[in-house]
């Protein structure tokens, strides 16, 4: 077994963004104070909207959505089964149900023909999920989210820094979630945001991150003012200063992150198109991908032992090959709850016993890139189909 350990994805951390840190540790305002609004107007600038709501993590901002649009018990929220489980679990957290369709099999994408079907008088949103950070097809779900007077959210996670028909992820739905863990295109630690163009929504979700409550220290601090009231029940999902000055440090990198993800991901298509047991997720023409993920479909049938063996063969030679994901509605909290079953969504319980996540990040080196496709040149070879 080699030494060498190649991540799927990894943070990027430079002097400069601890030196951004550093400076917030030595002020007086480490959490509620002036780099979190900073941080909020980069972010909603950068994906072309009014207002961005910084909370303490991609799921917070997932729960906040779903409180700001009124899920409760009884309601209903479409939702993609090919995601991670925090997607269906904010549905749940207000109390709503998840309703799980099928994926598009080009680009395991929400399938907008089944939403349509799906559509009840129960159903209070309907949830996109741009997976491994190529966009939805927000014409088509728009339309039906408008035909059906229902918001449409996108869970925008895998996708910052992309586009769909020339429009910044960010600005494609009524509400849209992003997500800072180390692994994504920028890092807070943990953090998260949710982007929209509505005020109404944006004040519910900012008083919903702070207890309910509808001022916070920083505002009271420069009012002159100890009084606050509770108006609903909320949560403590407030991102601090120190995270967010991270993220203002990484959002200047951005651009050239996502053009380094981009020509990686050009690297793996190039050497894959001679490798028929290795099938890369489609890009559709009007799209720009972000490439949180670089995801292929092994044709396992050219695989002896299939996508277990090749998970197997490809972590022993330290390449740390990953699998995104089960589809939440197998996961046996969701069996036994709501009754899902498999063969509920066929084309994403067919895509996960193929799918393999490669590595992909903008520090990865071009030694390494070239080590993971000469090993798997040597797993998956022209001859094996």
């Amino acid at each position: 077994m080699t030494k060498k350990s190649i991540p799927y994805g990894r943070q990027w951390l430079d002097e400069d963004d601890i030196a951004a840190v550093c400076e917030v540790l030595r002020s007086d305002w480490l959490t509620t104070g002036p780099k979190v609004a900073e941080f909020e107007g980069k972010l909603a600038q950068y994906a072309g909207v009014k207002y961005g709501i910084a909370v303490s993590s991609g799921t917070a901002a997932l729960h906040a959505a779903m409180y700001a649009l009124g899920i409760g018990p009884g309601d209903e929220v479409i939702v993609p089964a090919m995601t991670f489980v925090a997607t269906a679990n904010s549905v749940i957290f207000q109390g709503g149900t998840p309703v799980f369709v099928d994926v598009i099999p080009g680009n395991l994408l929400i399938d907008p023909r089944q939403v349509e079907e799906k559509v009840t008088s129960r159903t209070k949103a309907i949830f996109a999920v741009d997976y491994a950070g190529h966009p939805c097809d927000y014409d088509a779900l728009s339309a039906i989210a408008k035909r059906h007077n229902l918001p449409l959210v996108a869970d925008a996670c895998h996708s910052l820094g992309s586009s769909y028909a020339g429009r910044p992820a960010g600005s494609l739905a009524d509400l849209t979630v992003f997500s800072f863990h180390p692994v994504k295109h920028i890092t807070t630690g943990e953090g998260g945001m949710v982007t929209t163009n509505d005020e109404m929504l944006a004040q519910r979700m900012r008083r919903f991150r702070n207890h309910g409550i509808s001022s916070d220290v920083h505002q009271r601090e420069g009012s002159g003012s100890w009084f606050y009231k509770m108006v609903d029940l909320g949560y403590n999902y407030r991102l601090t200063d120190f995270q967010c000055a991270l993220g203002n440090s990484q959002m200047k990198k951005l651009p050239a992150w996502i053009k380094r993800r981009r020509e990686i991901a050009r690297c793996y298509d190039q050497a894959f198109a001679n490798l028929p047991a290795v099938e890369p997720l489609r890009v559709a023409e009007n799209v720009e991908h972000a490439y949180h993920l670089y995801v292929v479909r092994l044709q396992t049938d050219n695989i002896p032992g299939g996508r277990q063996a090749a998970f197997k063969a490809l972590r022993h030679r330290g390449i740390q090959v990953n699998v995104h994901y089960i589809p939440v509605h197998l996961h046996p909290y969701y069996r036994q709850r709501f009754n899902t079953q498999p063969g509920q969504c066929p084309v994403a319980e067919a895509a996960y016993e193929q799918i393999l996540s490669m590595p992909i990040f903008p520090s990865l080196r071009e030694g390494d890139l070239q080590y993971i496709l000469d090993t798997c040149n040597q797993l998956f070879p022209p001859e094996a189909k």
